[in-house]
């Protein structure tokens, strides 16, 4: 068995998992291996020897298992699959038949037992808000004064466009605070079990972006998304830290008052943790997904910098 660590730009996959008649990740590593030759599907063995198959032989390589099922959108740097492959599969071999938004970039020999998901003991995501900083001595709005006011969602929070608002980053920090540790998360996934979890939720400033990190052994549906809307709404003051209140509370949250997920592009897998599993940097790979993700940043630098010009040159 060995276990891989995979980089990609998801923006244009319709997430890790496959799924018929849509691009994904996953999709893209299985077509590579089929094109490497580099592994008989599961179960193949049993219908070789003759025995009966109630289920059909799924398409996948023995043992196969990965770390998270990233969404639509959604990017990744360490993002870790692991299955029964042979010795000459490095990485740099398998990105040779890879798209080149997908990167493999480390391995590591693992034992049979090893499960890609289960024993996977945190996950880390980060989230690159775009969320410039208020300037000192401008007015904070009124959810983020202290005085007493209203406590349900839909009188906290204001109906306009979060992108034009600026955020206070004590207020930002302080919801940060406030849905970290140990919470019932219902009102924040679409799924009805496994809302219970132990998280860390921490922001740092960078220039006009607040990088969200979360970190915890899973994540239910959309958390991870729906708790940076809440945490960019008490930060810009569209919603007071006692809305947080409210939403952890038992009691479900009416529909049209929830918190709906934050866009998924800016969201990055950025590292999935195994205590005992020593990965190795495969050089040749691991310059060939930095060459590719670099030139994808000055296709998009230069994308930004026009747009900036036709902005500026309207008047």
């Amino acid at each position: 068995m060995r276990a891989y660590r995979l980089a990609y730009d998801g923006r244009d996959y319709r997430g890790f998992q496959r799924q018929p008649d849509v691009d994904t990740v996953e999709d893209a590593l299985f077509d590579a291996l089929r094109s490497l030759d580099a592994y008989r599907p599961a179960g193949a063995s049993a219908a070789a020897g003759g025995d009966s198959l109630d289920e059909p032989v799924p398409d996948r390589p023995l043992g196969y298992a990965a770390a998270g099922r990233t969404d639509a959108g959604v990017s990744a740097l360490a993002q870790t699959v692991a299955f029964c492959a042979p010795e000459w599969l490095t990485p740099r071999a398998l990105n040779a038949e890879l798209p080149a938004d997908v990167r493999a970039w480390a391995s590591a020999d693992v034992a049979n037992s090893f499960h890609a998901t289960h024993d996977a003991t945190a996950r880390t995501y980060t989230y690159h808000l775009y969320a410039p900083a208020e300037a000192e001595g401008e007015e904070k709005s009124d959810s983020s004064t202290g005085r007493s006011g209203p406590t349900t969602i839909a009188e906290t929070v204001a109906p306009t466009d979060v992108d034009e608002r600026r955020v206070d980053d004590d207020r930002l920090r302080e919801a940060t605070d406030a849905l970290s540790g140990t919470h019932d998360y219902h009102n924040l996934t679409p799924d009805d079990e496994g809302t219970e979890r132990t998280l860390s939720l921490a922001a740092e400033r960078d220039g006009e972006f607040v990088v969200l990190t979360v970190r915890a052994g899973g994540f239910a549906r959309q958390l991870v998304r729906r708790l940076v809307t809440l945490v960019h709404r008490v930060g810009t003051g569209e919603a007071s830290v006692e809305t947080i209140d409210r939403v952890l509370d038992p009691e479900p949250v009416p529909g049209h008052e929830g918190i709906p997920p934050a866009p998924p592009d800016p969201l990055v897998l950025a590292d999935v943790t195994y205590p005992d599993v020593d990965f190795a940097v495969d050089a040749e790979a691991a310059r060939s997904a930095r060459a590719v993700f670099e030139r994808t940043r000055r296709d998009h630098a230069t994308g930004a910098r026009v747009a900036e010009r036709l902005r500026d040159g309207v008047r």
